[in-house]
């Protein structure tokens, strides 16, 4: 069993749990992931990426945001309850070496496993530029946390809410254009966000490592749903990356079978929230409730 030590809710659909881990905590490295189940009986397996890790209390921290069933009933455990099983650390980890200039790109939720890499970048000597993409400003997550190893924090929404409004590939380009252009870009998010970094930084020739954790299932090959084309040979995320070569990966192939149950999956999240199966939902509205009370007796 690992005990959750504690929970934030960083939005409405975004969590961040610290989990009691010492072996996984101990040998991680920056880019690899875990996979947890909440019940191992029935429990589907959810791979998800190591966000930080603390050796000496013996935490992991995972942030994941409630897309499904699985991910709904993590987001409900509270501090001391346990996750029954979690395994890892999965996955190659990212190579960090001194590069010299190092742009880290983060997009949504993407913003979370990018968190140990720019870590590991920083620590081996880069500067490091740190890109943050989200759609609104209460998307934005790790801003603190971002700002405090980077070099150079760039924030960006789509609607401006919050820092400039553009898109992340906007202050990328520009810094790839720049008379001294960054030696590396690592870019993690909506893959479709990842394929846009690839093409902005193609026509530079800088060297882009983009993460595909997002299409992974079951964390060991076996499946076989996390394959994907690189440079024209195939190959399983999970167990070859998840980290690629961002100009040899076929996005257009990994968005179209990332798009083939997409009816599917978005229906199952609408049924979950309004059937009331949810118990988040009801947790907010506790806590808003109880927020307005305390505010209405001052």
């Amino acid at each position: 069993m690992n005990k959750i030590v504690s929970k934030a809710r960083l939005s409405d659909e975004v969590f961040r749990i610290e989990v009691e881990a010492p072996n996984i905590a101990r040998e991680r490295k920056a880019g690899q992931f875990v996979i947890v189940q909440t019940d191992t009986e029935w429990g589907e397996r959810v791979p998800l990426t190591i966000a930080d890790a603390d050796p000496h209390r013996g935490t992991v921290t995972l942030i994941f945001q409630t897309v499904g069933v699985s991910t709904h009933r993590l987001a409900e455990l509270e501090p001391g309850q346990s996750i029954e099983a979690m395994l890892g650390p999965l996955g190659n980890p990212t190579h960090i070496e001194r590069f010299g200039h190092a742009v880290c790109v983060g997009g949504g939720i993407g913003v979370a496993p990018m968190h140990p890499i720019a870590q590991a970048l920083k620590q081996a000597g880069n500067k490091v530029t740190i890109i943050i993409g989200a759609r609104t400003k209460d998307l934005v997550i790790l801003e603190d946390e971002m700002r405090a190893i980077a070099d150079e924090l760039i924030v960006v929404t789509d609607d401006g809410s919050y820092g400039r409004k553009a898109l992340v590939t906007e202050p990328l380009k520009e810094l790839c254009g720049a008379e001294t252009p960054p030696d590396i870009v690592v870019a993690i998010g909506p893959p479709v966000m990842m394929k846009f970094c690839a093409e902005a930084t193609r026509p530079f020739g800088v060297r882009t490592l983009a993460s595909l954790n997002t299409i992974m299932i079951d964390g060991t090959g076996m499946c076989g749903g996390c394959r994907v084309s690189v440079g024209g040979q195939t190959k399983f995320v999970c167990v070859d990356g998840p980290e690629f070569d961002a100009h040899q990966v076929d996005w257009d192939g990994m968005l179209l079978r990332l798009r083939a149950y997409k009816s599917q999956e978005d229906a199952a999240h609408k049924a979950l929230h309004d059937g009331g199966q949810c118990r988040l939902d009801a947790m907010a509205d506790d806590a808003r409730k109880k927020a307005e009370a305390e505010g209405g007796s001052r």
